[in-house]
C-alpha cells in the first residue's frame, strides 16, 4: 500500500461508481466529498459537509477538508487531514482516545442538529445555574 500525500479535488454532480486513488469528488449539490483512504487500502470515505460533519475550505483551485478525517472504522484506522490539497498524516491513537473523539463528535452532531432550547427552557437553565453557584 502505498500513502497519498496529495489528493485533487474534482467536483461532481454524482460520485462515480468507480473511485481513483488521489483524488477528492466532491459534490456541491449534495454536500458530500468521497475518497478512497490515503493509506492505500482501498476504503471508500465519504465526508458529509455540514456544520456538524466537515467544512470544505477551498482557496486558489486547493481545498482543505476539516476536522481531519480518522478512518477508526476502517481496519486501517488511518489518521490524516487535507490541507491545500496536500494529505497531511497524523499519528496513531490509541483506543480510549478515538471513542472520546466519536462521543464528541456524537454530542457536536446533535447539538448542531437539535432546535435551540426554547425562551422558557433558557430561563430556566438560567435560574438553576444562578441557585447551583449561591450553594457553592
Amino acid at each position: 500500500m502505498t500513502r497519498i500525500t496529495v489528493i485533487r479535488p474534482q467536483f461532481v454532480e454524482f460520485v462515480p461508481d468507480r473511485l481513483e486513488a488521489g483524488v477528492l469528488y466532491i459534490s456541491r449539490r449534495y454536500a458530500t466529498a468521497v475518497h478512497l483512504c490515503c493509506c492505500g487500502c482501498g476504503s471508500e470515505v465519504v465526508t458529509p459537509l455540514n456544520p456538524a460533519k466537515w467544512r470544505l475550505a477551498e482557496s486558489n483551485g486547493a481545498v482543505s477538508l476539516s476536522p481531519s478525517v480518522g478512518n477508526w472504522s476502517q481496519p486501517c484506522q488511518s489518521h490524516y487531514w487535507i490541507i491545500g490539497n496536500q494529505v497531511r498524516w497524523a499519528g496513531a491513537m490509541p483506543a480510549e482516545m478515538i471513542a472520546a473523539v466519536k462521543r464528541r463528535d456524537r454530542r457536536d452532531a446533535e447539538r448542531l442538529t437539535l432546535p435551540p432550547p426554547s425562551w422558557s427552557t433558557r430561563l430556566w437553565q438560567f435560574i438553576v445555574a444562578l441557585f447551583r453557584g449561591k450553594q457553592d
